[in-house]
């Protein structure tokens, strides 16, 4: 089967020596580090940065023990007003009360948060001056509760400060943050092991967020048993988000023709760009979600299923939270950011909202189309996984340049 497929990356080559030289199309993996085409120095080292991880069916009840463990006093458990109802809440509290924790309760998590939710929960975290923090659900809350721990520790920043830019200042975090423990409730944004939180900036109608090794959490606790309380549609979407943040991880910029060379540690990005650690994350996660993504939507009392997700959602987070994404991503934003009328299925709130994973999902066909000519390997080998095998590469579509509609 070799032969179909070199032919396929031969033709890929030759489209992409005929297209465009934009950034995207300008680069091969091929190219050796030191000075990119543009001439600029690019970086010559990455950095891996992860949450420590605890994977377990019912390790949820460990949290009390592990804040005691911390010597924490004065706990702030974050949340949603959805999740605050259901077992896995009280599963938390119970282990407080067990274990001696005074802890306050914020249930006021933005399901696909803004700068104004954000700042309401900081405001919070301020008035609690609390020493440690929970965050239990999906990567709204997780997202939410970084935000909070890190403007509660440097109470005296503006908050564009630590955000993205251009919207913001993108400055470093220095000051020293208190421990954070994220117990995912969803299957899609890994956001237990990153130093990324989303956000909506309502003034520009625009995604943006703060990306830093500082603001990731302490620990993420990975129980399985919580999925089972997702419904359908939010598998499904948390699904395409691990879908993408695997894809783009594995066919980001390599990290050895990211520019400019940074001249200190401490202003290397968190997204580096594609690296050999990265990429083992990545295609895993990939794996995992071609064998079990279909099950956890159609079966939702399928635990292996689930199960298999919630650990695809934390491998392809170790992929992406320090590769980066791209287009997907960054095309997500617009669509999130601008449509505020469309009514999300399986989604209980009080808001309109597009489901990050499917405002991802959404371009993907059109953008492995077009980065495809940058990397036609590794998108063959993606194509594999998902199972279009080589044969099916022979289509026309390919000829123009897709491939194989990953």
């Amino acid at each position: 089967m070799a032969a179909p497929r070199d032919r396929v990356a031969h033709l890929l080559r030759q489209l992409q020596r005929a297209a465009c030289q934009c950034p995207s199309h300008s680069h091969t993996y091929s190219q050796a580090p030191g000075l990119s085409p543009s001439g600029k120095t690019t970086d010559y080292a990455f950095e891996m940065a992860v949450s420590n991880i605890r994977y377990g069916a019912g390790v949820t009840k460990e949290v009390g023990m592990d804040l005691q463990n911390m010597g924490a006093k004065n706990v702030c458990l974050m949340t949603d007003k959805n999740l605050s109802q259901l077992p896995p809440i009280q599963t938390v509290m119970d282990s407080f009360v067990k274990n001696g924790i005074n802890f306050k309760v914020y249930d006021n998590v933005r399901v696909e948060p803004t700068d104004r939710s954000f700042m309401e929960a900081i405001e919070f975290a301020k008035r609690g001056a609390f020493d440690a923090y929970v965050a239990m659900g999906g990567g709204s809350t997780i997202d939410t509760c970084k935000a909070a721990n890190l403007y509660a520790s440097s109470p005296d920043s503006d908050f564009l400060d630590y955000v993205n830019a251009p919207i913001g200042k993108g400055k470093p975090v220095t000051a020293p943050l208190k421990p954070l423990i994220a117990v995912p409730t969803t299957s899609g944004t890994g956001s237990e092991t990153t130093g990324v939180a989303i956000f909506d900036y309502e003034h520009l109608k625009v995604k943006t967020g703060i990306a830093s090794r500082a603001i990731k959490p302490t620990l993420g606790l990975i129980d399985p048993l919580h999925t089972l309380y997702l419904p359908e549609r939010v598998i499904a979407n948390s699904g395409f988000d691990v879908l993408c943040h695997a894809l783009e991880s594995y066919t980001a910029l390599p990290y050895h023709m990211r520019s400019p060379c940074p001249a200190n540690p401490v202003t290397r990005p968190a997204y580096q760009g594609s690296n050999p650690i990265s990429d083992i994350w990545a295609v895993h996660a990939l794996r995992i979600v071609a064998k079990y993504l279909k099950r956890a939507v159609r079966n939702p009392d399928d635990l292996e299923a689930r199960s298999n997700m919630h650990l695809a959602s934390a491998f392809a987070g170790i992929g992406f939270g320090n590769a980066g994404v791209h287009l997907c991503h960054g095309m997500s934003y617009p669509i999130s950011g601008l449509v505020k009328t469309y009514k999300a299925k399986d989604y209980n709130v009080d808001h309109p909202l597009v489901p990050h994973g499917l405002s991802v999902v959404l371009t993907s066909p059109a953008v492995f189309t077009f980065t495809a000519q940058m990397s036609p390997e590794r998108h063959l080998e993606m194509a594999e996984i998902l199972g279009k095998g080589h044969q099916a590469c022979t289509t026309p579509s390919v000829r123009r340049g897709s491939v194989c509609s990953v």
